[in-house]
């Protein structure tokens, strides 16, 4: 027997035995389980321009108690590589750490060894005892020990239909915690998702399950957005429209369960305290309170919308807060008012999953930046204003320093980027220091695209608070099948609540040091849309702002607010307040200098996201050798695992998986007639490499087709033209032999038979094989 399992597939280990032991005699059914479940998309790689995806996680058997309540992974080997049957524990563990799963199995098809995740005991239990589904969950409940109430919550499915999609792994992590909070009689629950992750969609479960088991009955939902609002009632709250009302014009209506409201509206205006629009019905009316973007002050003692939250606080009351940003500071904003985090997804685990888009930064270094500009003694600017003498920086220019050329050229080299990459219809968001900035810098984008801007005036449009044309765009800039506005200019107005999923570009020409900001910017760009060519994005900094990706706030942990500032999380000294931040409204409130100047682009710097989410400078030959090198470490072991594949194109599709990305650099010209073999050889270990020319002469001088004779001979250097016009895959390929080419031959079916049927067929194409690479 076991040698039998020495030589058996793990797909046959399962199929043989893994798969009876668990379906056979147990009482699980195959319905009960997801088989070869992929729960990540597989990270996008983005090196010069190209995407490719990465690995999916992927789970041999997912066994779950209820539909929405996974209880165990079980993770597979084949014997010959992993003689013990734990081999994939650890591997398994990860995966059930990830979904919250409590049990964790690995076997090789001799035992299982099961990890316990709640009491972190582990033992070996023969095929034959493979718990059942009770058994599971009999002693989860007597390690968990849940209580009624939550064990009905865990009964109570998610809402799915053909229109809604089933929640993503972390997204059931985080209502099943949610939940698990609340029903344990938690009164303030914080979560915290990166934008572009679902955060409204998890909410719209959290509501669905706790309704529909009675735990909550009347919800307000709290947003200080009306275009927030209105995407949640008419998008992911879809499904319970019939249950929902909006506040409109103060009044409240008690026949619904579900109210979606703006703070504004509920505050009422300051002279009327006392009769605010809230009051109309009593404190216990609610029982959960959802705060949409929870990080923008409704929790701060001193904000006039506190009022609400102090208000609906009764003891049965449960607010649920979400942000993409959460801060921790000493004035009730965020975590002081929430407490910890109960669930995080954040940015970089959504990139490494798949599921957001990445990023590649080109910072641009512009002269008048590095050196700073120091007027001479007396002189005046262009409105006849003798300049204060002193330095200025780029923390001056656009706030008390206007040079006109600096604009200009940031315009021309944002345009001039997207026109070389025939991107032009690349939906753009410049963010600037104030309105009067971002009007100024819509006006030199214009001129830069003056001739699609004859075309149609919204091609280039500034989106800002005081702009009421441009307000009336944003849904337009929004909507993917809307190609206008394209190029538009802000200062602060769309930094959150903007859902434009085909952004691919934001320009950074504003000094950012508010970690808050800066990260409600990047999530501008970091929703997925592969339908409409979004797959990445690109960040053009002019300011160095990007700086901020390597502080450990970035995606670590929540921002620690001091003195007012933005704290570093490491020395705790308050980034300096440069941009105007505290400012009333969008614009700015200093003096400014303007100024004619020679500006220009002194250098720019490319940087990738790594697998470990951290920016690096590479070239798309250097990514693909380091690739190449972290799989195969020696020539030796890549000749290896190249001679012992049957099928080179398919080792060639799983080495693109890894990075090994030879198609495009076999797109430039003096490597287009190279065979892969060769490519990875000579980049990764120096070899001489032969084109696929060469390689079809060196078969035909090795005498290999003088054993043929007539139309096999003939049909074999047709075979060996293909390969030296196509490519190893249609020499593997039975397929090929249906091409017109072959048609004069009669066809796949005689074809085979011309070599003796369709074993010799296939030795022979493998012998020819062996010959083009020996």
């Amino acid at each position: 027997m076991d040698l039998e399992k020495m030589n058996l597939s793990e797909e046959d280990i399962k199929n043989r035995y893994i798969s009876p032991a668990i379906f056979d005699h147990t009482g699980w059914r195959k319905a009960d389980a997801r088989m070869e479940y992929s729960y990540t998309d597989g990270q996008i790689n983005v090196v010069d321009d190209v995407a490719t995806r990465g690995k999916k996680k992927r789970i041999d058997y997912l066994l779950y108690y209820k539909p929405n309540y996974p209880i165990a992974v079980v993770e597979a080997k084949d014997r010959k590589k992993h003689p013990a049957p734990g081999a994939g524990l650890q591997q398994g563990i990860g995966y059930a750490r990830d979904l919250d799963v409590p049990f964790v199995y690995s076997s090789n098809g001799d035992a299982f060894v099961e990890h316990d995740m709640i009491t972190g005991k582990e033992k070996t239990i023969s095929l034959n005892d493979f718990p059942t589904k009770d058994e599971l969950w009999t002693r989860y409940k007597e390690e968990k020990q849940p209580s009624e109430e939550q064990i009905k919550i865990i009964n109570e499915p998610y809402f799915s239909s053909r229109e809604v999609y089933s929640p993503r792994y972390y997204q059931q992590n985080a209502v099943n915690r949610i939940i698990n909070k609340i029903v344990n009689g938690a009164r303030r629950v914080l979560l915290v998702m990166a934008t572009g992750t679902g955060k409204t969609y998890t909410a719209f479960q959290v509501v669905y399950r706790l309704l529909n088991a009675g735990v909550k009955h009347r919800v307000l939902y709290l947003a200080d957005r009306n275009i927030l609002v209105d995407q949640a009632m008419t998008d992911d709250f879809n499904p319970l429209s019939n249950k929902i009302t909006k506040v409109q014009g103060g009044k409240m209506d008690s026949s619904y369960p579900i109210h979606f409201a703006l703070y504004q509206q509920l505050a009422g205006k300051d002279e009327e305290e006392g009769h605010e629009p809230f009051r109309q019905f009593k404190p216990d009316f609610f029982d959960l309170v959802v705060i949409d973007e929870a990080h923008r002050g409704s929790a701060k003692k001193d904000s006039q919308w506190r009022k609400i939250l102090d208000y609906f606080d009764g003891p049965n009351v449960t607010h649920l807060g979400m942000t993409a940003t959460p801060r921790n500071d000493k004035d009730g904003s965020n975590i002081a008012y929430f407490g910890e985090p109960v669930y995080t997804y954040s940015l970089k685990q959504g990139i490494e999953d798949g599921f957001l888009a990445p990023y590649k930064v080109i910072r641009v270094n512009l002269d008048i930046d590095i050196k700073g500009f120091w007027p001479k003694k007396n002189e005046k600017d262009k409105l006849g204003q003798v300049i204060k003498n002193k330095q200025y920086t780029s923390r001056d220019f656009d706030r008390t320093m206007i040079i006109e050329q600096r604009t200009k050229e940031v315009a021309k080299y944002v345009s001039d980027y997207l026109k070389q990459r025939n991107a032009r219809w690349d939906k753009t968001i410049l963010f600037c220091e104030d309105t009067e900035h971002a009007e100024r810098m819509r006006e030199e984008l214009i001129n830069q695209n003056s001739d699609l801007v004859a075309q149609n005036d919204k091609y280039v449009m500034r989106i800002t608070g005081d702009d009421i044309e441009g307000k009336k765009q944003l849904d337009n800039f929004e909507n993917v099948t809307s190609k206008y506005p394209t190029l538009v200019t802000t200062s602060k107005l769309l930094t959150t609540g903007v859902n434009v999923k085909t952004c691919k570009i934001i320009v950074l020409d504003s000094n950012i040091n508010l970690m808050t900001e800066f990260k409600q910017i990047i999530g501008r760009g970091t929703r997925l849309d592969p339908s409409h060519g979004k797959e990445y994005f690109t960040i053009i900094d002019f300011r160095g702002v990007s700086r901020l990706f390597a502080d450990p706030e970035f995606d670590g942990e929540p921002i620690e607010i001091i003195n007012g500032g933005t704290g570093s999380g490491t020395t705790g000294v308050p980034y300096p307040h440069t941009h105007c931040g505290g400012c009333v409204g969008e614009g700015s409130q200093h003096p400014k200098y303007v100024v004619d100047h020679e500006v220009n682009v002194v250098g720019d710097e490319t940087q990738y996201l790594d697998e470990h989410g951290n920016l690096i400078t590479t070239s798309l030959t250097d990514y693909t050798k380091k690739n190449i090198l972290g799989k195969y470490a020696t020539l030796d072991s890549f000749l290896t695992e190249w001679n012992d594949a049957e099928k080179k194109q398919v080792l060639l599709n799983e080495l693109e998986k890894h990075g090994i990305l030879y198609k495009e650099l076999m797109k430039e010209e003096n490597i287009k007639d190279m065979d892969p073999f060769d490519l990875i050889v000579h980049l990764a270990y120096n070899q001489k490499p032969l084109t696929k020319s060469e390689r079809v002469n060196n078969v035909k001088k090795s005498g290999i087709l003088d054993k043929y004779q007539g139309a096999a001979r003939e049909i074999l250097n047709t075979l060996l033209e293909k390969y030296k016009n196509d490519g190893i895959a249609d020499l593997e390929s039975n397929q090929v032999l249906s091409l017109p080419e072959f048609d004069k031959f009669g066809g796949a079916i005689k074809i085979i038979m011309t070599f003796g049927g369709k074993k010799n067929y296939e030795n022979t194409i493998k012998e020819i094989k062996n010959r083009i690479y020996s």
